[in-house]
């Protein structure tokens, strides 16, 4: 972001004692998932159950003997929209459920064919670890002389991950020094390298994917085997020494899974391959000249280079390349940026008055390239090469560049450091829109009043500091995403994909560009007050803000029939506003004892201002209404209404219209199709923030640190899936347990309708999903012990603490399972969870 803040100029860490001091830090513990499962049915006959109800909800139409004869027929026949797989022996001539919707007493778990037995297996407990183990070491020198200041650090981290296959290690290191090499000439460097190497099990971040262990140990019924057993039940390996897993496709047993069918994300970790590694290298160069007295020319350039690799293998024995004989892939990517800036600064004092002007020059490149290959057919499944195959092969590679370049200009002033000025410009320009809107100006004033330092103020020994500060600027943003969320840096041009056809040359254009398209400009209004009072015992600051963004970027829906369906606009203005308060105070402060307790809270109000003309003043997409005068964050859903107690339908409101067309009021209705979409309000949290407290006695330290959202409202995408029917697309999928309290002819006073495996629209998007976003975590626990100085003398140890952390300790929120922090609005079907690490460790200094 640019302009509204003027200049701002990153220091990092430096050497400051004249010894050379010695920081050693190791710590060793181990992680877990932080946030808990849904509250998901765990047993088999339940799930049965619950699924034969839904089969005969299908037909009681027909009458009872002819739904249950339905319900018997089809619950385990996958072709017809069954469940594919028996895990219970029943005896000859006995039904698995019975007509009292039951499991049959007389059943037992497991079930052979003669050939192989199915017995439903834990998939979270065989799929997520628990014996993982997180180690890192770090170390650090630093120190100076009169001329030179430096600072070397270097740390290791090991991680097994909680799940097989999925260790990550990387090495980092980085030097900082800077030298006075004449009286008026400074140099200094900041160097930092990292290398990354990891096994990380393909696609545990994509929502949906089979291959998701988050998603899919959450989603699957309790009643599939993850392992293919002999008769006797023992689990199997195949030829080649590999234990065989259940793909639900058939291939080996003569079970078909409807959910997720080839695909067995246990098999995938043990059989198939996936390394990456990447290398990161990140310097900084200054030298600074004091031309005459105040006046200095600084040049700054700074680099960032980061070489990427991923290589994998899909093996040839079972799941989707199976058949295909395997594949391999290989994907390298290099990325490669650049900052050159001068600096010109002047700083004079006269008297009382103290002046600083800045001028300057900045010019920023960058480029990304990558190249990908992949084949099929594998001569060595375990080596991921593209010589190791020979079919199908299929490459792609591409460049990206974007650039910026501006000129800047500060003064800050102040008197007698009790007044205080400031004035910024900038004008840059970017490669990411046309040369005829490239350019964008920017700027920002402020001011402030020391009220502490005044004279009115002697005698009133309470407050230590009192200022009032206020600031008004404008801002740029140039980035516009892609709807898969990568950044479009060539949101102006027309793009095209070029494929072949019949030996010809074929276009295809995927993405409309806008040559009008410019600059999206927030101005930013703060003010507010910095205050410490009672000898320093209590700090804080409280500020009210107003943004108001205007030429935003964004997307507007349009018409696929014009061979794109979004098109790139500065769609309108939005303003965000509020209050945040930041508190801090010592209870207790004394020589042995010192105890003090934090806490910070942001108010937010968001509302839009103004809409492109085009939309005339209301924009809907999606699950979302756009309207001027209102929230961005305002769902457009059909409003839930309950069950129909005679039927045991899902109800929604639907509006009733007169002759011309005019709402006279509304009525139910059970077909989510006619309901009407209905403006849901602001969703966001009226507040969010944290709050925390540290406690240090006779060395011993002891900290917590909690966040906390309220007032706002969240949809819950997993748990609606989780609600489903039954419908046939779902068979196979999980429940959550809320699903036992679904309609039933003695269960009539509830608002979960039944399950009917002929209704695919019950848990479809309404507002009986959204639920409070309010909630409260528990981030961190420290604990830690520092040894009196006393004791190490004879050591050469100037400082020696013992330590424990916990890392994303636990989670309150309106239901299990949920974890708000993931976004503001929805939930996903099913992401990967927070980790959360407990470690003990060591920190010496030498």
């Amino acid at each position: 972001a640019r302009g509204a803040n003027g200049v701002i100029i990153i220091t990092t860490k430096k050497g400051k004692s004249k010894d050379a001091q010695v920081n050693v830090d190791a710590k060793w513990g181990s992680n877990s998932r932080a946030v808990p499962a849904y509250s998901v049915m765990t047993d088999p006959a339940m799930y049965y159950e619950t699924f034969y109800q839904a089969l005969y909800n299908m037909k009681a139409a027909s009458g009872s003997k002819a739904a249950h004869d339905y319900a018997n027929k089809n619950l385990l026949d996958a072709s017809q929209g069954g469940l594919g797989y028996l895990v219970y022996t029943v005896p000859t001539g006995q039904r698995l459920i019975g007509n009292n919707f039951k499991l049959n007493p007389n059943a037992t778990l497991g079930y052979t064919d003669g050939t192989f037995t199915y017995l439903p297996d834990d998939w979270y407990q065989e799929l997520f670890k628990s014996d993982n183990l997180r180690q890192e070491y770090n170390v650090n020198v630093s120190g100076s002389t009169d001329k030179l200041s430096y600072y070397a650090s270097m740390g290791k981290l090991d991680d097994t991950g909680i799940i097989e296959n999925s260790d990550f290690s990387r090495l980092s290191a980085r030097v900082n020094a800077d030298y006075q090499a004449k009286k008026w000439l400074k140099i200094g460097t900041n160097m930092a390298y990292s290398k990354t190497d990891s096994k990380y099990p393909d696609e545990q971040t994509e929502d949906r994917s089979s291959g998701n262990l988050f998603f899919l140990t959450s989603n699957i019924a309790p009643i599939y085997p993850l392992y293919i057993r002999d008769a006797a039940g023992k689990i199997m390996t195949d030829a080649n020494g590999y234990t065989m897993y259940d793909y639900g496709d058939a291939r080996v047993n003569n079970a078909k899974r409807p959910f997720m069918s080839q695909s067995n994300p246990a098999s995938a970790i043990e059989l198939n391959q996936e390394f990456y590694e990447s290398n990161y290298l990140v310097g900084k160069w200054f030298a600074t000249a004091e031309i005459i007295n105040g006046l200095k020319l600084t040049a700054n350039y700074g680099i960032a280079s980061a070489n990427e690799s991923y290589h994998y293998t899909l093996n040839p024995y079972y799941g989707q390349f199976a058949e295909m004989g395997g594949g391999t892939g290989v994907a390298q990517s290099y990325l490669f940026s650049e900052n050159l800036q001068f600096l010109l600064n002047y700083v004079r004092k006269f008297g009382l008055h103290n002046l600083d002007v800045l001028a300057g020059y900045e010019s920023y490149k960058y480029k990304r390239a990558s190249l990908s290959g992949f084949k099929q057919k594998l001569y060595q499944p375990e080596v991921a090469e593209l010589n190791n195959a020979i079919l199908q092969p299929s490459t792609s590679s591409n460049s990206n560049y974007y650039a910026t370049m501006g000129y800047l200009g500060r003064v800050l002033y102040d008197y007698d450091s009790k007044y205080f000025a400031s004035v910024s410009y900038r004008r840059d320009a970017s490669s990411s829109f046309a040369p005829e809107n490239r350019w964008g100006n920017f700027w920002s004033v402020g001011a402030a009043w020391d009220l502490s330092s005044e004279s009115f103020m002697e005698g009133i020994d309470q407050v230590n500091l009192l200022k009032l500060k206020v600031s008004y600027g404008a801002q740029g943003n140039d980035k516009l995403l892609y709807s898969g969320g990568s950044l479009n840096l060539y949101p102006y041009l027309d793009q095209f994909e070029v494929s072949e056809n019949n030996g010809q040359f074929a276009t295809k254009m995927y993405y409309k560009g806008n040559k009008d398209i410019t600059w999206e400009t927030s101005y930013n209004f703060n003010t507010g007050v910095d205050f410490s009072l009672f000898e320093e015992r209590f700090n804080g600051t409280v500020e009210v803000f107003s943004r108001r963004t205007e030429d935003m970027l964004y997307y507007k829906p349009v018409s696929p029939s014009l061979g794109y369906d979004l098109f790139p606009m500065n769609i309108g203005s939005v303003s965000n506003s509020g209050v945040e308060l930041d508190l801090r105070g010592d209870i207790i402060k004394t020589n042995s004892l010192t105890w003090n307790v934090y806490a910070n809270a942001n108010f937010l109000k968001n509302k839009i201002l103004a809409l492109h003309e085009e939309l005339e003043g209301e924009w809907i997409s999606g699950s979302y209404i756009y309207k001027e005068g209102e929230s961005m964050y305002n769902f457009y859903i059909r409003e839930y209404a309950g069950v129909d107690p005679m039927t045991g339908s899902a109800l929604w409101y639907k509006d009733q219209t007169d002759d011309q067309g005019t709402v006279t009021g509304r009525t139910l209705t059970d077909s989510w199709a006619d309901a009407t979409q209905y403006e849901q309000g602001d969703i966001l949290p009226k507040v969010f923030g944290g709050f925390g407290t540290t406690l240090d006695v006779y060395g011993v330290d002891f900290s917590l640190s909690f966040a906390y959202q309220m007032g706002g409202r969240i949809y819950d995408n997993t748990y609606a899936n989780l609600m489903h029917s039954g419908y046939s697309s779902e068979a196979g999928r999980n429940w959550h347990t809320d699903i036992l309290d679904a309609w039933t002819v003695d269960n009539t006073n509830t608002d979960v309708p039944k399950v009917d495996a002929n209704d695919q629209y019950a848990n479809s998007t309404s507002t009986r999903f959204l639920i409070s976003s309010d909630y409260l975590s528990l981030q961190n626990i420290v604990l830690g012990y520092t040894l009196p100085a006393k004791w190490l003398k004879n050591l050469k140890i100037s400082k020696l603490r013992i330590y424990g952390v916990a890392d994303n300790v636990a989670l309150l929120s309106a239901r299990k399972g949920l974890d708000h922090r993931q976004s503001f609005t929805t939930i996903p079907a099913s992401m990967d969870t927070p980790i959360r690490s407990i470690s003990g460790g060591l920190s010496l200094t030498f």
